[in-house]
C-alpha cells in the first residue's frame, strides 16, 4: 500500500466541487485510491459489473435515493449518458444545500470523459490525473522504479522477470480488449507496432510521415492513432516553447511513452543491466524524470521543451503559478555539467530559476545561477509551491 500524493488534492476537490474526476490508465491505482477516500457514507459502483449496472436502470431515482452520500462511479466512460443525469442530481442537491462532494468518478481514459462532461458538467467538475507511482511515493530504489515503471502491480512483483510478464500481459490486454472499447476500432497488431515505433523514438521529434510510411497507413490515420494513445494516457507529446525571435525554432513536438516500464517492455528490456547498456538509456531516463516532475507540479502547470536549429536546448520548461518559469536540464550522471546550449537557450527564454537534475541527492550551485538537484529535491520544491 502506497500513500498517493493525489489523495489530499482529491479530498480538497470534493470539498470545493460537486464532482471530482480521477483520470488515469487501467491498473494505475484509481480504484484503490478512491476506496481509501470513501467513508461509511459512500457507495461504490463498478460500471463494468452487471450487478452494479442493474442498479442504474433508473439512475436518477437511484442517485436521488442516496443523495447526501458520496457516490463513486468506476469506469464511468462505459455509460456516458450518466453525465446528463449527474447534472440534474447535482443541481437538485445544490438547491437543497448539498452542493459539493456528491460524486467521485473514475475513468481509464480522457476521451469520453472530457467530451461528454465538458459541457454537461461545466462549472461542476474538477479533473485530476493519477499517473504511476512516483519516486517520492515509493521512497525506494530509483533504478527499480525506473526499470519496472509506476504501475503498482509491475513495481511490487517479486522479481524483474515477473514484472516484465505483467507488463507484457498488460500491453496485450490493453490493445486487444480495452482499446476497442475505449476508442475507434484499431487493429491490435498495428497499434502495437506504432507503440513500439514511438518507444524507439523516445524523447525525439515526432515524424508522423515516417511512422505512417513504416506502418503503410496514411499520415492522417497515423496522427489519429497517436492521438488515441495520448488520449489513453499512455503516450505524451510535449510541445515546443515558442518565443518571438529571429532564431529558427524547432516546431515539432517531442514524443514519450509515459510509463518507463511499458517503454522498456516495448523495447524488450527486462533487466537493469540490459537497460544501462541500451542506446536509448539517456532518453529513457529523461522520460522517467519528466513524468515524475509533472506528477509533482501544481495542477495548472504548463510544460514545454525548447530547441533551436543552432543547438540551443532546454529539456523541460515549466510555467508555474505566480509567473514562475523554470528551465530544467536532465542528466543521468553523478557529475553534472551544463552545456553551452542550455545557457544560450536560457538567455532566450529568461527563466526565473534554472536547474540540472542529476543522479544524486546533494544540492549545490553551478555557474550562471544553475542549481544541481536530485529528483526528490526538485519534486519537493514543486510540491511546496
Amino acid at each position: 500500500m502506497f500513500f498517493r500524493d493525489l489523495k489530499s488534492q482529491i479530498a480538497e476537490g470534493l470539498e470545493n466541487n460537486p464532482v471530482v474526476a480521477i483520470l488515469g490508465p487501467r491498473q494505475v491505482g484509481k480504484t484503490t485510491l478512491a476506496l481509501e477516500i470513501a467513508s461509511e457514507n459512500s457507495i461504490y459502483l463498478d460500471l463494468e459489473s452487471p450487478k452494479d449496472l442493474a442498479k442504474l436502470q433508473d439512475a436518477e431515482a437511484y442517485f436521488t435515493t442516496h443523495q447526501g452520500k458520496l457516490i463513486i462511479l468506476d469506469e464511468v466512460q462505459r455509460k456516458p449518458e450518466l453525465f446528463q443525469v449527474l447534472r440534474s442530481i447535482i443541481d437538485k442537491g445544490r438547491r437543497k444545500g448539498k452542493g459539493n462532494g456528491q460524486f467521485l468518478i473514475l475513468g481509464s481514459a480522457s476521451i469520453d470523459l472530457l467530451q461528454q462532461s465538458s459541457e454537461t458538467l461545466a462549472g461542476r467538475i474538477q479533473y485530476l490525473e493519477l499517473g504511476g507511482l512516483s519516486y517520492t511515493e515509493v521512497n525506494d530504489d530509483i533504478n527499480k522504479l525506473w526499470l519496472r515503471g509506476g504501475f503498482p502491480s509491475s513495481y511490487q512483483t517479486r522479481n524483474d522477470t515477473i514484472s516484465a510478464q505483467w507488463r507484457e500481459d498488460f500491453i496485450r490486454t490493453y490493445l486487444e480488449r480495452d482499446v476497442p472499447q475505449l476508442g475507434p476500432r484499431v487493429p491490435a497488431t498495428t497499434l502495437r507496432r506504432l507503440w513500439t515505433m514511438l518507444a524507439h523514438l523516445q524523447g525525439s521529434m515526432m515524424n508522423t510521415s515516417k511512422l505512417a510510411s513504416g506502418l503503410d497507413i496514411s499520415n492522417m490515420t497515423a496522427s489519429r492513432y497517436i492521438d488515441l494513445l495520448c488520449d489513453l494516457l499512455l503516450v505524451r507529446k510535449i510541445q515546443p516553447y515558442y518565443i518571438n525571435t529571429k532564431k529558427r525554432l524547432v516546431k515539432t513536438p517531442k514524443v514519450y511513452v509515459r510509463d518507463s516500464g511499458l517503454l522498456h517492455q516495448l523495447l524488450n528490456i527486462t533487466t537493469l543491466d540490459n537497460l544501462l547498456s541500451y542506446p536509448l538509456v539517456g532518453a529513457s531516463w529523461e522520460g522517467f524524470i519528466i513524468e515524475n516532475i509533472l506528477t509533482a507540479a501544481p495542477q495548472q502547470t504548463k510544460y514545454y521543451f525548447y530547441r533551436t536549429s543552432a543547438g540551443a536546448e532546454i529539456d523541460l520548461i515549466l510555467e508555474l503559478p505566480k509567473r514562475q518559469k523554470w528551465a530544467i536540464e536532465i542528466k543521468r550522471t553523478s557529475s553534472p555539467k551544463v552545456k553551452q546550449g542550455f545557457h544560450i537557450a536560457c538567455e532566450d527564454i529568461k527563466p526565473t530559476k534554472k536547474f540540472i537534475i542529476y543522479n544524486g541527492d546533494e544540492t549545490f550551485p553551478l555557474p550562471n545561477n544553475v542549481m544541481a538537484v536530485g529528483l526528490g529535491e526538485l519534486m519537493g520544491k514543486l510540491k511546496s509551491i
